[in-house]
């Protein structure tokens, strides 16, 4: 029986005037998967978690997140699924508490204070609950970011970059709290460039660059040969699509 696809786009791309920023696409995350989108930075992993979650329109295609058309309803969207944005930080004029208690209100969470006591224990910042965000540290304003995406308990969590500015300790209870969410029947879609993580936890990847989906499978399907690991792999597809560009651009100079 198949399974539930939580994620799906159609020749899903975008555009900014003459600059191709996602090309056409066709993407399927299923129910129960950690899906991760790897590639170097400006490949065009952040605009596509962007249209993923209705920060961004498509200028072709679609998406449709828990079955819902994003750019159509990108609010359902919103207030359905958990989302850590890349560099993006909580509101500057609102104390850590406070956010917490917002995102909990919007989504209709039970039980507020017990969940923003939690989160705030869980993440070592129970001391900063009166501090305003913009007063926290790059981590502690990060670790607020993922207690909100994590608060409601949504069934799919996307997450761009989730470990930048966490220290080794909470990059590493972040990673076993993103296995239990799977283990428990979470999905998660996972924007990085870190490789390590892909290698440890991911059920599946897609490998971008240039705004281009140059390879999508699990790790065995996307080896050459039993000896290449995720860099290996990541380096072969990314050199050749380097490659590609630079003859296309060399042979359009010669005509």
């Amino acid at each position: 029986m198949a399974k539930e696809a939580l994620v799906e786009t159609k020749d899903l791309g975008k555009r900014f005037g003459d600059f191709v920023a996602l090309h056409p696409l066709d993407v399927a995350v299923q129910a129960g998967e950690f899906f991760g989108v790897f590639g170097p930075n400006g490949a065009g992993k952040s605009t596509f978690i962007k249209l993923l979650t209705g920060q961004l329109s498509p200028s072709i295609g679609y998406a449709k997140v828990l079955g819902t058309n994003v750019a159509k309803d990108p609010q359902k969207v919103k207030a359905n699924v958990g989302i850590v944005p890349e560099s993006e930080s909580p509101p500057s004029y609102l104390t850590c508490a406070e956010y917490l208690d917002f995102v909990c209100r919007i989504r209709g969470v039970k039980e507020i204070d017990a969940k923003v006591k939690h989160w705030l224990e869980w993440f070592g910042i129970e001391d900063k609950r009166e501090t305003l965000c913009k007063d926290l540290s790059k981590g502690q304003r990060q670790k607020v970011m993922l207690a909100g995406a994590f608060i409601h308990e949504p069934r799919l969590l996307f997450l761009d970059e989730p470990f930048v500015n966490l220290d080794p300790i909470y990059q590493r209870k972040c990673r076993e709290l993103l296995m239990e969410h799977i283990v428990k029947g979470g999905t998660i879609f996972l924007c990085s460039h870190i490789l390590e993580v892909a290698e440890r936890m991911c059920t599946r990847v897609a490998v971008i660059d240039h705004g281009r989906v140059l390879a999508a499978g699990t790790l065995d399907e996307l080896r050459q040969d039993s000896s290449e690991d995720l860099e290996d792999i990541f380096i072969r597809l990314v050199g050749a699509s380097v490659a590609e560009i630079e003859s296309r651009e060399n042979s359009s100079e010669e005509e």
